[in-house]
């Protein structure tokens, strides 16, 4: 006998995703919402992701959370120089 799995669980699996910083799959239902004007740490980090998964092109992510090319940038560079500690907005004068 075999127990079929929830239709919701079948349908997200053919969702694209990427491994978003905390290392689940992150779907673009599972992206901050595009009118996000607080950004914490796991929002920038979990946009980057998107954008290095292929789940959002630089464009679309720029357009979609009304970021700059330099903003967007800054964060990819943060992430790659200091880790997602790198992305506090508290501590930018330590990591520059």
């Amino acid at each position: 006998m075999t127990v079929a799995a929830p239709q919701a669980a079948q349908q997200r699996s053919k969702e694209p995703y990427v491994i978003g910083p905390d290392g689940l799959p992150l779907t673009l239902a599972d992206l901050p919402a595009p009118t996000t004007k607080r950004w914490v740490i796991r929002r920038k980090a979990e946009v980057v992701a998107a954008v290095r998964g292929g789940l959002l092109t630089l464009e679309e992510a720029c357009e979609r959370y009304q970021l700059t090319l330099e903003e967007f940038l800054a964060w990819q560079k943060a992430i790659d120089q200091y880790g997602m500690a790198g992305l506090r907005a508290t501590r930018v004068q330590q990591y520059r």
